[in-house]
C-alpha cells in the first residue's frame, strides 16, 4: 500500500497521504509484515556472520575442521573455504 500510495500520490508527503485515507501507513498490515521481514533477515545475516567469524577461533583452539562443521550446522566445504581465506588473509597481513 505504502509503494502504490507512493507512486500515486508523489507529490504528496506521506502525513497529507495518511490524513487523505485516515490510516497510518505504519499500522497496516503490509507495512508490519514488511518491517517483521526485515528483521528476520537482518537477524539471519547476523546469526551466519557470527558463524564465519567462530570458525577461525574454533580451529584455533585445536577444534577439527569436522567438529566445526557440526557444531556450526555447517558443511565441512564451508569451513575449510573459510579456513582457507583467514589463512590467506593472515599471511597477506604479515607480508
Amino acid at each position: 500500500m505504502t509503494t502504490i500510495t507512493g507512486y500515486k500520490f508523489a507529490n504528496l508527503s506521506s502525513e497529507e497521504v495518511e490524513a487523505m485515507f485516515e490510516i497510518k501507513l505504519q499500522e497496516t498490515r503490509v507495512y508490519r509484515e514488511a518491517k517483521e521481514e526485515g528483521r528476520q533477515e537482518a537477524l539471519e545475516k547476523g546469526r551466519e556472520q557470527a558463524k564465519l567469524e567462530l570458525i577461525p577461533r574454533f580451529l584455533d583452539y585445536g577444534i577439527s575442521i569436522e567438529e566445526v562443521a557440526q557444531l556450526l550446522d555447517l558443511t565441512i566445504e564451508q569451513v575449510e573455504k573459510i579456513r582457507l581465506v583467514t589463512e590467506q588473509e593472515s599471511l597477506t597481513s604479515t607480508l
